[in-house]
């Protein structure tokens, strides 16, 4: 009886406290959570309920097991005990990411609202993701190093492993040096706001936002809904272009070719009425104007701005539709156009002409036929009326 009530007693009675403790907790942060409203740090501490009772139920397993008095766990105690070591220490490990993750969450939702400047927001939430990813390796790498510390075998070769560390070093340097440098590369970015999640950003001419940062890479989402990967090196030596930096306002150009003709007066009344029905419009400033001429057309560029990137391009596209259809509406001949005339015995060698073009060519033929013998006849009645006429002179 007492085989059957003293394992009971040890694995239902270190469940049955695990849970309870579980239980306590969180009806302790629920009730903080409800008091304490203007911050979330309670409701996200729940988040890390699971990963407590992990802990808690391996640490009372890892002291109480050989109390059960099991026969195969006393001839595998050193294994067994070394198993719940190494769960202890990864839930003890994934607890200290919960409680740091849940801690600087709080930590930027409160500065989130408290504040109104978009830029610094993005530029806190760029060094917010940063740490919290150098916080996870850290504690990564503290974790896989306390596991690999409790075999005995890791213990002996831990000299030799250190006095090769900077042979291992220097070699490990050089072959990670594109790796390194893209680290070094990620602080820089999140330490010098050069560029921020949520920026608008132009790159190898692909226009997009900064989606997600890391020490490694960086991934830009283009207006289309593709994702560009690019190493975070990238951006601290080449230049690239920033909409975001110095403001999010933003100026546009709308180019059109237009003929000589074209009526600037109520072209500029129409782009005025234009901006008026578009919401993107921020009313700040609009300008037309010629810019540049050419023998055939006129260049006339419209400008127009916006509160942000995205805004700019929709006021652009809608500018550009609206002057068009009005334009060929209302002022067709302001329209670029080209000439299709070809010039008499001008067409390439071996192609005959249309029949369009041969009527035009007989009709012109035929009007300079017309006129060869008009002129023709009117020379011969003068010809003739001179003959008749009686000569007078001296004899």
């Amino acid at each position: 009886m007492e085989n059957v009530l003293r394992p009971l007693l040890v694995l239902g009675g270190s469940v049955l406290l695990t849970l309870a403790l579980g239980w306590v907790v969180d009806l302790v942060l629920r009730r903080a959570d409800a008091r304490h409203s203007e911050t979330p740090l309670w409701g996200l501490l729940r988040r890390c309920r699971l990963p407590l009772q992990v802990v808690v139920l391996t640490a009372l397993l890892r002291g109480t097991f050989r109390e059960t008095r099991w026969r195969i766990i006393e001839s595998h105690h050193d294994g067994i005990g070394r198993a719940l070591s190494l769960v202890l220490i990864g839930a003890g490990a994934w607890l200290v990411v919960g409680v740091v993750s849940a801690a600087v969450e709080s930590t930027y939702a409160r500065y989130a609202a408290s504040t109104r400047d978009a830029a610094r927001l993005r530029r806190v939430r760029t060094q917010v993701t940063l740490i919290m990813r150098i916080v996870t390796a850290v504690v990564v790498v503290v974790a896989v190093a306390a596991i690999l510390l409790t075999f005995p075998d890791m213990r002996a070769v831990g000299t030799s492993i250190l006095a090769s560390a900077g042979i291992i070093g220097i070699v490990a340097g050089v072959a990670a040096q594109s790796t390194l440098g893209n680290l070094f590369a990620g602080f820089q970015i999140a330490f010098g706001d050069m560029v921020r999640i949520g920026d608008t950003v132009v790159v190898d001419g692909e226009w997009g936002v900064v989606e997600e940062v890391t020490l490694t890479f960086l991934a830009v989402r283009t207006w289309d809904e593709r994702r560009i990967t690019m190493p975070v090196s990238y951006f601290t030596s080449k230049p690239f272009e920033n909409w975001s930096r110095g403001g999010v306002q933003m100026t546009g150009t709308v180019f059109f070719q237009l003929d000589h003709s074209a009526p600037m007066g109520p072209m500029r009344e129409k782009l005025h009425e234009i901006l008026l029905a578009c919401p993107a419009w921020d009313g700040r400033a609009w300008n037309l104007a010629v810019t540049d001429t050419a023998t055939t057309t006129m260049e006339v560029r419209a400008v127009v701005t916006a509160k942000d990137a995205d805004d700019i391009w929709t006021v652009r596209c809608a500018v550009r539709e609206e002057m068009i259809g009005w334009l060929v509406e209302n002022h067709p001949y302001a329209l670029p156009r080209i000439s299709t005339d070809l010039a008499h015995g001008l067409l390439p060698r071996g192609r005959s002409p249309l029949p369009a073009e041969r009527t035009e060519r007989d009709e012109r033929d035929t009007g300079e036929r017309r006129d060869r013998e008009s002129s023709g006849n009117n020379e011969d009645a003068e010809n003739t009326e001179d003959t008749d006429r009686p000569r007078t002179g001296r004899a």
